[in-house]
């Protein structure tokens, strides 16, 4: 546990949270949506400080990033909490880990109790170790994962400055909801993100996520104008969010931004509390690349099935294969300076 940087102090010992973009005023005594940032004694602190709860070294394919460092592993961290409540989860047992113990235990002191012993899951893992790893073994990136980066923001915050002055890059995969406070803060060390846009409707976001949609559309703009790559997914839920009305209202959104932001669609698989609803199919995710490509994005990928011809990259002047994929194997590469190796054209994403 650690104190917060990301706060105010309000009257009557509440503290206002300014990591995302719901500013919750706590109580004391109590959290935030996410269930991890506590008011103690009028002050916030991050009960998941340098508590990991998910570790692992993936392909950075994986986050997914397709114009980032191809065909290099990232190291992987996450721990329990999330600032969303979305229904179709597909990490749940960490997301809401902790909502769940606030459910249930009703006590206040013992509320506290079960929060406590729920941070320890999870192993120690602070900053220090994190980028000692990847500089011993020559990894090029920390991806901050699993459940939302913004939640535990200061552990991320000491790693990533401390990551950047051994070489290493930094990448956010997020649900957009980062506040302009933790932006300004954090913008000077992240290289890359990508960000969820789940849906293009407010109503939505209000009843699935329990969020709103606007922060996401800023988060999205914000990312762009302060040069950090962006790649963007939206996870397509049959009769949900995947319209062609919707699909195209956010093609033209991020066409409207840059027409070089990776667009990954994404196939729902039944989980959590959207157990009941259908995968979804093959045709619904080709269908949203034709609708992004009519909107004008060069590069639009489907994600979560076997389709290897709209996983790979193409140069949009001369369609020449420039990255084959095989899910997260790269097989082939003609990148050659951030450049088409056929044409010259050039190519949007950071190559080395």
């Amino acid at each position: 546990m650690k104190q917060a940087t990301l706060y105010e102090k309000l009257k009557d010992n509440r503290v206002k949270c300014t990591a995302c973009a719901h500013y919750c005023q706590i109580m004391p005594g109590r959290t935030g949506i996410c269930g991890v940032r506590l008011n103690k004694d009028g002050a916030l602190y991050l009960l998941v400080y340098g508590k990991a709860a998910a570790v692992n070294l993936d392909p950075i394919e994986k986050k997914p990033l397709f114009h980032f460092l191809p065909g290099t592993a990232i190291f992987s961290i996450g721990t329990v909490g999330c600032n969303f409540g979305c229904d179709f989860c597909q990490n749940w047992d960490l997301s809401q880990a902790s909502k769940m113990v606030q459910q249930k235990v009703k006590d206040p002191k013992e509320k506290i109790l079960q929060l406590g012993k729920l941070v320890e899951y999870g192993q120690d893992l602070p900053p220090e170790k994190i980028v000692e790893y990847c500089e011993k073994n020559s990894i090029p990136s920390i991806a901050y994962t699993y459940n939302e980066p913004v939640i535990f923001f200061e552990y991320i915050y000491d790693t990533a400055k401390l990551a950047h002055k051994k070489g290493i890059k930094n990448v956010f995969v997020s649900n957009g909801y980062e506040s302009k406070e933790a932006w300004q803060a954090i913008h000077p060390y992240l290289d890359a993100i990508n960000i969820d846009l789940k849906s293009f409707y407010e109503k939505f976001y209000q009843k699935t996520c329990k969020a709103h949609l606007e922060p996401i559309l800023e988060s999205i703009k914000r990312a762009y104008e302060m040069k950090i790559w962006l790649e963007v997914t939206t996870l397509l839920i049959p009769k949900e969010n995947d319209s062609d009305e919707e699909l195209r209202s956010i093609a033209e959104f991020l066409a409207g931004i840059s027409k070089g932001i990776p667009w990954h669609v994404t196939a729902f698989h039944p989980e959590y509390k959207m157990n009941n609803k259908p995968a979804t199919p093959l045709d619904s995710l080709q269908r949203a690349y034709q609708i992004g490509k009519t909107a004008g994005l060069k590069y639009i990928y489907t994600g979560n099935v076997f389709d290897l011809e709209h996983q790979s990259t193409y140069c949009p002047k001369c369609q020449q294969l420039l990255i084959g994929r095989d899910w997260h194997a790269i097989t082939e590469s003609n990148i050659v300076n951030g450049k088409c190796s056929q044409c010259g054209t050039k190519i949007e994403g950071v190559w080395d």
